[in-house]
């Protein structure tokens, strides 16, 4: 993800400073017109905008804090964390940051590389809104944002879309599979329910990749487990239960526990084809 939005902001004529812990990563960037970095401290040094665009809530803190990005972030600087993480400790990042002089907003997004290729993501922001209105022409080369809330707010709506993303191919692979099983043409059953109250871009994208057996990662199955997990510890926190949710995490985690580790989250099709003895 990082890379094409990376490229993004090349493109929209931005001054890019790119860093990332696989370095041969960020040396590709180079082409477009990005300035490649040996550490991520150096990368933030003259940032007005910093950007943290990583795999989950640790490796954050990590870059942030003991790698030394925070504290090489100059005052009034803005750190935009698009990290799909916990909401509790974004707020946390938020009030270590601050104390730094440094302003931040979670800004998780939706619509995978594709959408980040676009410039069409969903970005989902949380903060105040002065905060968020300092981020627009950086939010503008990326897609469409919308401010959600306080500090938190958008890694509550990130979860909130990774919920549905997760529940609904559940449901779309397990009814595409019943259809095979009971002999119906699977391509078909997905073209006659398309338009119906049944449809999705879910369906579309993700039911097209369960009928083509196309499970090569965009968005991996472990994320996909990362986000379920996140959001049932959130529900958990908030004294709020969350049973769809807990069955689907099962069942993901049940598949990467059968080695489907590094296949497309709608790989969840092949595990629940082998439970009812499927190709």
């Amino acid at each position: 993800m990082g890379d094409p939005m990376a490229r993004r902001l090349c493109g929209a004529g931005l001054r890019v400073s790119v860093w990332n812990r696989s370095a041969e990563k960020a040396r590709k960037l180079a082409a477009v017109g990005a300035v490649v970095h040996d550490s991520a401290a150096s990368a933030v040094q003259s940032a007005d905008v910093v950007i943290t665009m990583l795999e989950n809530g640790a490796v954050v803190e990590d870059v942030l804090f003991e790698q030394g990005a925070a504290a090489a972030m100059k005052g009034g600087a803005l750190c935009i964390d698009m990290s799909s993480i916990e909401p509790a400790r974004a707020r946390a990042h938020a009030q270590q940051l601050r104390a730094l002089g440094v302003d931040y907003l979670d800004a998780p997004v939706s619509g995978g590389t594709l959408g980040a290729e676009q410039g069409t993501l969903a970005i989902m922001a949380g903060g105040d809104t002065t905060t968020f209105a300092r981020a627009s022409t950086v939010f503008a080369a990326l897609g469409r944002a919308t401010h959600v809330g306080p500090t938190g707010s958008g890694q509550l709506a990130k979860l909130a879309n990774q919920m549905i993303v997760g529940i609904t191919i559940g449901a779309v692979a397990e009814a595409l599979l019943l259809c095979e099983k009971g002999g119906a043409d699977m391509a078909r059953v997905k073209e006659a329910i398309s338009g119906g109250f049944a449809d999705s871009r879910i369906l579309q994208v993700h039911g097209q990749r369960m009928v083509e057996r196309d499970f090569a990662p965009r968005g991996r199955m472990t994320v996909q487990l990362k986000d379920l997990r996140n959001a049932l510890g959130t529900a958990a926190t908030l004294g709020f239960d969350s049973p769809i949710t807990r069955q689907l995490e099962q069942l993901y985690a049940q598949a990467v526990e059968q080695g489907l580790t590094d296949l497309d989250q709608a790989g969840l099709f092949v595990a629940l084809a082998r439970r009812n003895g499927m190709a």
